[in-house]
């Protein structure tokens, strides 16, 4: 076990007084603590406390190792308590900062997942206002930071894809939009087109009418290298962008605490209502034809049915169109609130959603 000194321990348990609800038995910490360090001495690596001392402690190292922090990153700060809900940060090849979280956290971040969904619909069209501004601005020959990043939101609301990581693009050849390489996308006119394998091996064909996205992507493939979404900063340095540029976009263009999977899980749930509505129009709302409405929002997402169920489909909306929670959620699609920068689906999926949540609290 590694001892910690005295003020290392009180930077650890002094915790903010505004904080992300954190699960029993883990602290909130952040980066900018005391840590612990890696140095490179011959071929391997050592780990060094905040004081300086190598730790050789063996239950500590092989804590260290489990994170698996690649041996090309650098700026590598590890968390000196095993219950510290972030357990690693450190800059990958590229420059860009990369997390590692405690499993207990990330559990934690997908089960309440569907508690923010609520709250991310009524952010929604102040999200995709802040995206149109961005690409307003896309006149000129140059595409900014702020351009880049808009385009990569703006796909991701409208085409349900994966944000992207990079460890699956190197290892797997696996894609997700952050990632994409020049030869995914087919421009034709205001028509792009792509074609990629994403996780699990699934192959993902993608058609968009968009003539200003269109531009902008024209633009990205002059850029040098074989990524697509990269920009050029004031010194002429090339830059690319991964989730951590578009989570920090989505929280100052909302000021919530949203990330780029929410949009996967909103699209999902309003999907599924949208042709449980359809099928119920038509008289039928039986259980083949539930069966079939989650084949299709499955088929959308380019998952199984199995973990479009657990994963990404509201538990709440699940239940009402399978037939378990019907009376006011039932009632509330005949007075559906009018939200300006919602699709009548996405309006009709916040009746729902709200009606449901307060018979729960009832």
């Amino acid at each position: 076990m590694v001892r910690l000194n005295l003020p290392v321990l009180k930077d650890v348990m002094n915790q903010p007084e505004e904080l992300p609800v954190i699960p029993e038995g883990l602290v909130y910490v952040h980066d900018d603590m005391p840590g612990i360090t890696r140095k490179k001495r011959g071929k391997a690596f050592v780990y060094l406390l905040p004081d300086g001392s190598r730790i050789t402690d063996e239950a500590e190292l092989a804590r260290i190792r489990k994170l698996a922090i690649p041996p090309a990153y650098g700026e590598v700060w590890i968390c000196p308590v095993e219950n510290g809900h972030l357990q690693a940060t450190a800059r990958d090849a590229r420059g860009r900062k990369q997390y590692v979280y405690h499993p207990d956290w990330r559990q934690h971040r997908d089960e309440t997942k569907f508690d923010r969904m609520l709250e991310f619909g009524h952010a929604l069209p102040e999200i995709r206002t802040r995206i149109k501004q961005d690409l307003d601005a896309s006149t000129g020959s140059q595409v900014t930071r702020q351009i880049v990043i808009a385009t990569v939101v703006s796909l991701l609301d409208r085409t349900l894809i994966r944000i992207g990581n990079d460890e699956y693009a190197r290892s797997n050849g696996t894609y997700g939009l952050t990632t994409l390489r020049k030869r995914h996308v087919k421009l034709e006119g205001s028509r792009l087109r792509l074609h990629f394998k994403g996780k699990s091996g699934v192959v993902h064909e993608v058609s968009l009418q968009d003539r200003r996205i269109a531009r902008i992507l024209k633009k990205c493939q002059t850029l040098p290298g074989q990524e697509l979404f990269k920009y050029l900063d004031d010194d002429g340095t090339l830059h690319s962008i991964g989730s951590r540029e578009v989570n920090e976009y989505l929280r100052e263009a909302s000021g919530g605490e949203f990330t780029a999977k929410d949009f996967r899980t909103w699209h999902a749930s309003v999907q599924a209502l949208e042709l449980w509505q359809q099928s119920r129009t038509a008289g039928d709302i039986s259980t083949e034809t539930v069966k079939k409405l989650l084949s299709e929002v499955a088929k959308s997402l380019g998952n199984t049915v199995a973990v479009c169920r657990k994963s990404y489909i509201h538990p709440r909306v699940l239940a009402f169109i399978t037939g378990e929670h019907m009376s006011a959620a039932d009632l509330s699609l005949n007075s559906i609130e009018q939200v300006p920068g919602l699709t009548s689906g996405e309006q009709a999926f916040l009746a729902v959603l709200g009606a449901l949540e307060c018979s729960d609290s009832v």
